[in-house]
């Protein structure tokens, strides 16, 4: 027995180093797959933010044909279900997405025409304004006059009179000659954008027939289907419910202004409702206006202040209470994704990206709830990107063709 163990020993174990080195190797490799696994994923990130970083500058170069072709995307979003009931109702696809764009158009030179056409009656009581807000404020300058003399004796100490020595003051353009070159540009964005759209409306039911007949797969077919319906109801469904929740509160600020004897209510219903569409910059404009308008005309400055309180305290619950409550979870989003979209797209197109950053931040969350959120911790760590969405479950084909079509 002891001659044999070393024997056995020494056959044994040239067959266990072989195999002990090959665990290590894979063990070696795999952690090296990993480190590598991960150190790709630091940089798509750091390259995708550096292209998020980019992005708006090349958007904003080629806003001449980037913004028509967006802004009709997502009037085409918003419209093809419109589009599609009057479909049902018989009419040709052709004929269904040209009303369908005309109900659009009415309603957005409805929108326009409540609000510029009184305005232009009230231009002439402009100056009058000014001067009565002048006036209110050089008696807040006599009330305060203590605090002027304070920081003058501070800017005194610190550098001297800053309003001393000669000022330069550099003409520009007139209002009406920036109105007179931007005109023709702006028209024909709108023609070029109305075109775009009704082409797109008109495309979507060779769109739909193509995702489900041209995929090899129909869990794909059904999948794209899917994801073009949910973000087409989504996106119509929250600017609809949107627009008649605006459209209440313009008939409230509009009987508001009435009752006080506000000059041109429906002016102000109609500047309240379109004002709504902007989350947050569009009351805290809504407010100013009310305020200067209200302290240009009225006979004190609390009484030039009430208009503009009644509107906080209506948008404070309108805001809280009634958009919340018909909207639901559904709609909810993050406010800090809303700034984020709002400044982002307005940095790029102005008012126009303003007005687009809900339908484009609705219009990502729709795709990102069927395709999955970004998982950007779980990336650097070698996490897929997109987390699978929570429910992907395909139902029957029949069932699924009919809805569908």
């Amino acid at each position: 027995m002891s001659e044999s163990d070393p024997v056995t020993r020494a056959d044994t174990a040239p067959a266990d180093r072989p195999v002990h080195g090959a665990r290590t190797s894979l063990f070696r490799a795999a952690a090296f797959a990993e480190q590598e696994l991960r150190f790709i994923s630091v940089l798509v990130v750091f390259i995708g933010f550096g292209l998020f970083l980019a992005l708006p500058f090349v958007l904003s170069i080629g806003s001449v044909v980037f913004l028509p072709v967006v802004t009709a995307l997502m009037i085409t979003i918003i419209l093809s279900p419109l589009a599609d009931r009057f479909a049902a109702w018989g009419l040709p696809n052709i004929l269904s997405s040209l009303f369908a764009l005309l109900v659009f158009f009415t309603l957005v030179v409805f929108a326009l025409a409540l609000v510029f056409l009184p305005a232009v009656d009230l231009i002439d009581e402009v100056p009058a304004m000014f001067r009565t807000i002048s006036e209110r404020l050089g008696e807040l300058r006599g009330t305060f006059a203590w605090v002027i003399e304070l920081n003058d004796d501070l800017a005194t100490m610190v550098g001297g009179n800053t309003q001393d020595g000669p000022q330069v003051v550099l003409a520009g353009p007139s209002v009406l000659q920036q109105l007179a070159v931007a005109t023709p540009t702006a028209v024909l964005a709108i023609l070029l954008t109305f075109l775009m759209a009704f082409f797109m409306i008109e495309a979507r039911v060779r769109m739909r027939r193509r995702l489900l007949l041209e995929r090899s797969d129909f869990g794909a077919s059904v999948k794209a289907a899917r994801v073009m319906r949910d973000v087409q109801d989504r996106v119509a469904s929250y600017i609809l419910t949107v627009a008649m929740i605006n459209a209440g509160q313009g008939v409230i600020v509009a009987l508001g202004a009435w009752a006080l004897g506000v000059d041109a209510p429906i002016m102000w219903g109609g500047l309240a409702a379109l004002l709504n569409f902007l989350p947050y910059i569009g009351p805290v404009a809504m407010i100013g206006l009310l305020t200067l308008f209200g302290v240009g005309t009225a006979e004190t400055m609390l009484l030039g202040l009430i208009p503009a309180l009644a509107y906080l305290a209506l948008h404070t619950i309108e805001a809280n209470i009634v958009t919340p409550t018909i909207l639901g979870a559904r709609f909810t989003m993050n406010p800090v994704m809303i700034l984020i979209a709002l400044s982002y797209f307005s940095w790029i197109w102005g008012i126009t990206g303003a007005l687009l950053s809900v339908p484009i931040l609705l219009t990502l969350t729709a795709l990102f709830d069927h395709v999955g959120r970004p998982n950007l911790i779980g990336f650097l760590f070698g996490e897929p990107l997109f987390n699978p969405p929570e429910s992907d479950e395909v139902p029957a084909p029949a069932a699924t063709i009919t809805a569908a079509d």
